[in-house]
Parts: C-alpha cells; structure tokens; sequence
C-alpha cells in the first residue's frame, strides 16, 4: 500500500506511465484512525496489477487516498533501513518514453550491468510523491 498525495497524478505515472491495469478501485469506510493513525474513518483505494494474471494478490499495488489531512513523508533519501523502493518489471525503454511523455519520473538514472545472463539495464525514476521506483527489464538483453 502507498499512500498518495493526488490519485489522479499517481494514477498518470502507475498507470499510463508504467503500465498497470486498474483492476479495483473503491471507498472504504473503517476505523482507520484507530489501526492505522489515519486522519479519518474513510480511504480510496485502487488496486493496480497486471489484468492478464489470475488475481493472487502477488503482484499488486494498492494506491489509498484518505479523508483528512496526511502529512508528507520524508524527502527521499540514499538507502537506509524499512522500506525503500518499489520495482516493476517492464520493457525500460518504452516506460521510461510514456513517463517522459506524461512529464512524470523525473530525469531517469540508469546504469548497465553484466551478469551471467547478459547485460542489462535498470534505471530509476520517481513517482509523484517521490517514492523511488526501479525498472528492471522483463527480460535480459544478450551480450553479443
């Protein structure tokens, strides 16, 4: 689950830039104040995913916007521990087009690697609420 700031620009770069399907979206009325701290008892919240796999909820990101006034996390910020990144697997270059079409991601930093495999590329950008996000490639580019 990530907390949001605005769905609709979440929405742009999950969505429209990286790919997912929206596969719920829904309001849920709970005492979220009392489990989660949050501001109050109702949450948006869209399940993002691949439509084509069978849903196991392996795979799934949930975006929740919450009624009420939710603070900004901190600046992002080199690795340290709890949580750091979310990856997806896709096809790098074609993401990271769509993202430079929408205006999203911010200016993309990439590094290639050897592995056993091959070479690949990774890259990161940042989603609109500044959570780093990695593209690993759906599949590794041979050497030749």
């Amino acid at each position: 689950m990530v907390v949001v700031r605005d769905l609709e620009a979440s929405l742009r770069f999950y969505r429209d830039g990286l790919g997912l399907d929206v596969l719920q979206d829904r309001q849920v009325d709970g005492d979220w104040p009392a489990l989660f701290g949050a501001p109050g008892r109702r949450v948006r919240a869209v399940f993002l995913g691949d439509a084509g796999v069978p849903d196991d909820h392996d795979g799934v990101l949930e975006l929740n916007v919450f009624d009420g006034d939710v603070p900004d996390g901190p600046p992002p910020a080199p690795p340290m521990t709890g949580f750091f990144l979310l990856s997806f697997f896709v096809d790098i270059e074609a993401t990271l087009s769509r993202l430079a079409a929408l205006g999203l991601g911010g200016p993309p930093r990439r590094v290639s690697q050897s592995t056993p495999r091959g070479t690949i590329t990774l890259a990161t950008v940042r989603d609109p609420d500044g959570l780093l996000i990695l593209l690993t490639p759906g599949s590794i580019t041979r050497s030749v």
